[in-house]
């Protein structure tokens, strides 16, 4: 808590993710939404996410959120080229230029939440991963996929999963202790039907 205050300590949140607007589907749903509530919460919060036509550099939307569009090649479905240590130089400028505190990557497929992940251990700042997704045992795109959810899963300080199916393949594929996985599902917003 801060000095002479009762109140939880406020985040700056480095949000990562290939998934954001203006390409449409649920995480990017999940992750355009997610961001203003815990803004509301006054956690200051900034999004990473790759380029997407003309939207490139640095924009600010609506309510203050800030989105880095970094220049990534786009291979397959928002999925970009994982380069391990490529986007570590512009990874720690964003951190210390926006004094992060936390980084939330998002979605098993985005090379970037992972790298990101990965990077933000070494530079000492809490980490959470959220899957979105389910997957299989038994074939070459999953035992990769859940490979790589292993390794990043072993180095952040929390895995939120969308439901409890998803906490308990997740467990299973990514060896997480499953005190350190924690189920928060997709809201509705029931204003909108």
């Amino acid at each position: 808590p801060p000095p002479g205050g009762g109140e939880s300590m406020r985040h700056r949140v480095l949000m990562v993710s290939a998934r954001f607007p203006p390409q449409v589907g649920g995480v990017e749903g999940h992750n355009y939404v997610l961001a203003p509530h815990l803004m509301r919460q006054g956690h200051k919060v900034v999004v990473l996410t790759h380029h997407y036509g003309e939207r490139q550099g640095v924009r600010s939307l609506t309510g203050g959120l800030k989105v880095y569009h970094l220049p990534r090649v786009d291979m397959y479905q928002s999925c970009t080229f994982p380069t391990l240590f490529g986007s570590f130089r512009v990874f720690r400028v964003v951190c210390l230029r926006e004094r992060i505190t936390l980084v939330h990557g998002h979605g098993n497929f985005s090379t970037l939440a992972h790298e990101s992940v990965m990077h933000a251990g070494t530079l000492g700042l809490k980490t959470v991963f959220t899957d979105h997704s389910l997957f299989r045992f038994d074939d070459v795109a999953s035992i990769l996929t859940n490979k790589l959810l292993k390794f990043t899963c072993s180095n952040v300080h929390a895995v939120v999963c969308v439901s409890h199916t998803s906490k308990e393949n997740t467990v299973l594929r990514a060896c997480a202790p499953p005190h350190r996985v924690f189920v928060i599902p997709n809201a509705v917003d029931s204003l909108q039907f």
